[in-house]
Order: structure tokens, then C-alpha cells, then sequence
């Protein structure tokens, strides 16, 4: 867990959230699906002008008119509550009531004419003998607005069928221009700046683009559990508010840097200067982005002016790159580490030596004779396995813990700053792709059982932040480690299904099997990992008894 101290801004509380509830109407078209959508008062405290689902706050009148309503037997007390909110709402917003009568008939104009939307709901339905259809509405998503809005809402986003013979009808006080609209239609109308939406509108509506009809939809939520949870954080790209999901890259990056939710942190990769990650973690991207590198290689300064610096992976010998690394250290560099000998990583250790007075160790793993010719190293003295590298200034200590980590090659290590919780993890882990193993220093079951030394590690250490040599800042480790994990041993089944689909095919035959939902061109460069696995697979066959 990273120390407040560390961090690079002053912390604040976020607003609290109130409970909400909001409901997308669908109904099916020749053309797909369409969303009941209106427009919010331009003077609404809350994404005026933005064209959204009916909603709104929970009433405490929701939870006492469960007896008022149909529930599905998995549907708990706070699901049926904020079904009845989402009905309501869309009754007083727009006039569209999910409800029955007792016998079963769906409910007409007459019906809704009869009703007041400004008067109590329940009791106007009570008193009509109509039953609310709180077991038609299902849960879709539940999103809780960003920390750093003034006004924030934990609220879920529920589906149900729109109702057959009603006409919505906007209250023409917080809803407007009630429209039907389809998700691609809503998203193409919103990039054109016509039809303006915020950030969970969109993201829904570009989950619900993928689904072929209101069935499929209401099938895909009948587990009870919304399909994605998301808190989203925003950042600066390119000067501007950027807002992203758990699922989204820079996530975890805007987790570390600033946890409270203030927009402060900048996402623009660019290799002139260092960006402070905390008070003692900067990151420098090397010049060399590509479709094997990302953005760049990323090279990372630990430590303070008071403390000295550790250089983690300086990169390919580029002499820019290597002066920014100096002139952001000021010299003060303790020590240079190379978590492993690849040729983006290595390469810059002795030219930053040379630059620096004192000449620092480069330490790291000696690169194995299995090694490629563009990645040969030699350490000045090589490191230990759970080794210690401290930096210590009076109160001040920043303490990297070396872990041996083969797999993505031989001498691949990984650290661990102790005091904070940050898992360095070279090339093992990456954000946005996985990483090669290409033999013969690849190798898979060495991977996978470093995969399970770092899961131990982010226990023993409380690791929360994985900071790898490509991409941002990965949140939620332990989470991130088991996902990678598991998507390594279901590419090896789609492997071993392939190579016994076709037994006597060649590793370019099996590519396209394995590797059907990855892009052809990326095929060449997948053949590494494919031999990898392929290698695991025989070699636990040739193990087992005849």
C-alpha cells in the first residue's frame, strides 16, 4: 500500500454518493435495437443538456412498496427497491409505467391518464389495484459517479421491455424531447456533436450495441449481477478531461496518482521528462515506440534528491534518452538495474555509468548462453534472489526487493518497492498486451510459475500497483496477475486443440487456429509464444504415466 507521504498531491475527501436509479426502455426494430433516451434541463445541477435514461434519487417510499410489486425469486430487497425507483422515475419523467393489473392486463393510456405524476406514486397505484412489474426490470450495469464530481450518485443502470400501447410523454420540467433512438445511432450522433451524452451513457450504450435483440439482453442480465461495475477516473489527454473504466489502460495509473479522483494527472506519452508517478517514483519513456515496444520503453527513477536514485532498465543505448535519465537524477544515481538483457532494457546501463562520477554498479542476471546475440549482458555484480536494495536518507527509506522471475528470458528479475507496494515488473507484465515468450530463453513453465512467485509477493507486500516496462501504471495486482494467468492457460488449451485438430500440422498451421481472434498481421510475431506453449504441452505429456 503506497505511503501518503508519497504521494504527489494533498488528498481530499470525495463527495458522498446518493442512492439512484435509472432504467433503459428498450424495444425491438427491424433495424436492432432502440433506447428510450430525453434531454435533461439546461438548467439541471447534474449533466444538463445531456440526453439520458429516465432516473433519479431513491425514495424511501420505494423500499416500503416491495408488497406493491412482482419480484423474481433471486431478486433481493435493495435490486426490487431500486426496480421500483426506476419505475417511478420513468412514470413521473416520462410518463411510461411498468405495471399490470391484478389480473395480468397490461396497463392502457386510460390507465396512466388517471395518474398524477406529481402526486405520490404508490399509493395512486394501491389505490388503482396495479401491480408494479418490478420483477421485468433487471440489472444491466452499476456505475458510481467519478470522485471528482461535486455531485455524485451509486446508481444502477436496469433494462426492461418498453411497455406495448404506451407513448412517452416528457414532464417538460427535468426531461425533454423523449426519443428513440439505436446505441450505433445515439454514439455516431454524439461524436457529430448533436446529441450530447456523459461518460457512462456512452460506455452503455456501447455494450448495449452488441447485443441483436431486447431478449438477448434481458437473457445476459437474468444472473442477477450488473455485467460490469465502474467508479471512473479522469485524466488530462492532450490538455483536455479524459475519463476511462476499470478496464481501460490508464486506470490504474490515475488510481496511484491521484486516488481521491482530482484531475491532475497527465496521460500524453512523450520522452523529454520524467513523470512523477509519487514523490519517489518517476517514469522516463524511451524514444523507441513500436508495435514491440508500445509507447516506448519505460525506464524508472526510485528515490529522492535526499536519498539518491535507483535507475530501473535504462533503456536502449540512446544518447538523448540517457541525458534526460542523468539530468532528471541530477547525477545522483546509486545504482543502475536491468531486469533483464533484451536490447530495449540493457543497452543504456553503461553510457549512464559513464555519465555519472562515482560510476553506480549496474546490477542485475548475467544474460544465459540461450540468450539472442542483441542481448548479451554482464552485470557488475549479480543480484541475489529476495535481495535488498535500500536508499536511506535520516527518516527516509525506499527499499527495492529483487524477485527472480525467468520466463520472458532467463535472467529476467522483478522488484519490489517494499514500503509502497509497487511491483517493477520489467517485460513479465505489461499493459495493453502480453509478453513474449520466445525460446529458447522464453520459456513457459518458467513463466507461469514466476506468475506465481509475484501472486505471493503481492500478498506478502500488499502489493496494489504493478509498474511495468511498457504502458501505464496497472492497478488492482493480484486481480491483473490471475487474469494474465488465466489468459495464458486458455490461449495453451486453444493450442492443444489446434495441435490435436490438425497432428501433423506445422507451428504456421496451428497460428490460425490458436491465435483465430488475434490480428493475422501480429501472427509472425505470435509463432514465439505458440512454440513456447507447444514446448510446455509436450513436456507435461512426455510426464505423464503411459
Amino acid at each position: 500500500m503506497v505511503r501518503p507521504t508519497q504521494l504527489l498531491y494533498p488528498q481530499r475527501d470525495p463527495a458522498p454518493t446518493r442512492p439512484a436509479a435509472t432504467v433503459l426502455l428498450l424495444r425491438d426494430t427491424p433495424q436492432g435495437i432502440e433506447v428510450l433516451m430525453t434531454r435533461r434541463s439546461m438548467t439541471a445541477s447534474f449533466a444538463a443538456g445531456a440526453y439520458v435514461f429516465p432516473g433519479g434519487g431513491i425514495d424511501a417510499a420505494d423500499a416500503q412498496a416491495h408488497a406493491q410489486s412482482t419480484r423474481r425469486a433471486g431478486q433481493s430487497d435493495l435490486q426490487l427497491t431500486q426496480a421500483i425507483a426506476a419505475i417511478r422515475e420513468s412514470f413521473e419523467e416520462l410518463g411510461v409505467l411498468l405495471a399490470r393489473h391484478a389480473d395480468g392486463r397490461h396497463i392502457s393510456t386510460e390507465d396512466i391518464a388517471a395518474l398524477d405524476r406529481k402526486a405520490p406514486f404508490a399509493a395512486q397505484c394501491r389505490e388503482r389495484g396495479l401491480l408494479l412489474a418490478g420483477a421485468e426490470v433487471f440489472t444491466l450495469a452499476h456505475w458510481i459517479t467519478d470522485r471528482d464530481l461535486p455531485r455524485r450518485f451509486d446508481v444502477p443502470f436496469l433494462v426492461a421491455r418498453m411497455p406495448q400501447g404506451q407513448t412517452p410523454v416528457a414532464d417538460e420540467t427535468e426531461q425533454f424531447e423523449p426519443s428513440w433512438v439505436r446505441p450505433a445511432e445515439a454514439l455516431a450522433r454524439h461524436e457529430a456533436g448533436t446529441f450530447f451524452m456523459i461518460f457512462p451513457t456512452i460506455r452503455t450504450l456501447e455494450r448495449l450495441a452488441r447485443y441483436a435483440s431486447v431478449e438477448a439482453v434481458l437473457s445476459a442480465c437474468a444472473h442477477e449481477k450488473p455485467l460490469w461495475i465502474s467508479c471512473p477516473r479522469a485524466g488530462l489527454l492532450g490538455g483536455q478531461d479524459a475519463r476511462y473504466m476499470e478496464i481501460d489502460a490508464p486506470y490504474g495509473e490515475l488510481a496511484l496518482t491521484s486516488p481521491d479522483g482530482q484531475i491532475v494527472h497527465s496521460l500524453d506519452w512523450q520522452f523529454e521528462q520524467a513523470v512523477p508517478l509519487l514523490r519517489n517514483v518517476m517514469r522516463l519513456t524511451a524514444p523507441n515506440p513500436g508495435v514491440m515496444t508500445g509507447p516506448g520503453t519505460n525506464s524508472y527513477i526510485v528515490g529522492t534528491a535526499d536519498t539518491g536514485y535507483i535507475v530501473i532498465d535504462p533503456g536502449p543505448d540512446h544518447e538523448a534518452h540517457i541525458r534526460r535519465l542523468f539530468d532528471a537524477t541530477g547525477g545522483r544515481i546509486e545504482a543502475i538495474v536491468c531486469t533483464h538483457s533484451h536490447p530495449d532494457h540493457s543497452p543504456g546501463a553503461r553510457p549512464l555509468q559513464a555519465l555519472c562520477a562515482h560510476r553506480p554498479p549496474i546490477l542485475g542476471l548475467p544474460s544465459a548462453a540461450t540468450a539472442r546475440a542483441d542481448s548479451r549482458f554482464a552485470p557488475d555484480r549479480s543480484l541475489l534472489n529476495q535481495e535488498l536494495l535500500t536508499l536511506t536518507h535520516q527518516a527516509q527509506i525506499h527499499t527495492l526487493k529483487v524477485y527472480f522471475t525467468p520466463g520472458h528470458a532467463a535472467n529476467h528479475v522483478c522488484l519490489v518497492l517494499v514500503e509502497d507496494g509497487l511491483l517493477f515488473s520489467g517485460d513479465h507484465i505489461l499493459n495493453g498486451s502480453t509478453t513474449i515468450i520466445n525460446p529458447p530463453d522464453g520459456e513457459m513453465s518458467a513463466y507461469l510459475d514466476s506468475l506465481d512467485r509475484l501472486t505471493d509477493a503481492c500478498n506478502a507486500h500488499e502489493i496494489d500497483f504493478i509498474i511495468p516496462a511498457h504502458g501505464h501504471v496497472l492497478g488492482e495486482a493480484p486481480q491483473a496477475i490471475a487474469q494474465l494467468r488465466a489468459h495464458r492457460l486458455k490461449r495453451e488449451a486453444k493450442v492443444a486443440a489446434a495441435m490435436t485438430a490438425l497432428p501433423e500440422g506445422t507451428l504456421n498451421d496451428w497460428v490460425a487456429r490458436a491465435y483465430d481472434d488475434t490480428d493475422p498481421r501480429l501472427w509472425p510475431i505470435a509463432l514465439r509464444s505458440l512454440q513456447a506453449h507447444v514446448e510446455r504441452i509436450e513436456a507435461l505429456a512426455a510426464l505423464r504415466p503411459a
